[in-house]
């Protein structure tokens, strides 16, 4: 397997945004995540989670660019935190903060139609790599088992 996170470079973070800001921030906290110990791993991903799916529901512009590396983290044994990250992939696929929103109040779908756009890309993004599921589902961990079928679920509805 190629070096984790190989790919963060070619993603423009310093242009993209999360809930704080700049995206800047993200490459670091993904790979406090790959190679912190638990509390740091914990804390990094805590972290992500404000940044990318704010309150467990609300994603934002950078959130489809990092679910990639999340599924990457989520495959790597070394991991101290997999569980969490299925979590997260979760309430990221279970995000529609912005599109009931906007259907609820159409002329704000004009105002916040970026958005909308970014939950549905980030939803996108978690299906993608969906076939990740299958090597977490015989995974011997049963809390990781659990979470990564709570994960198929969701993305099977």
């Amino acid at each position: 397997m190629a070096t984790p996170l190989n790919g963060l470079g070619h993603v423009p973070w310093d242009t993209i945004k999360d809930s704080s800001g700049s995206a800047e921030a993200i490459p670091i906290l993904l790979h406090d995540v790959a190679w912190g110990d638990e509390t740091t791993a914990r804390a990094a991903l805590g972290g992500l989670r404000e940044r990318i799916c704010q309150y467990g529901f609300v994603v934002d512009q950078a959130t489809a660019a990092t679910v990639p590396f999340l599924w990457e983290l989520a495959r790597l044994p070394q991991v101290t935190c997999r569980v969490q990250i299925v979590h997260l992939l979760k309430s990221i696929a279970d995000a529609r903060q912005w599109e009931s929103t906007a259907s609820a109040y159409p002329k704000l779908l004009n105002y916040r139609h970026d958005y909308v756009g970014w939950e549905r890309e980030a939803r996108r993004a978690v299906r993608a790599d969906r076939g990740v599921l299958r090597q977490l589902l015989a995974e011997p961990d049963a809390e990781l088992v659990e979470a990564a079928g709570e994960l198929a679920s969701a993305l099977a509805g």
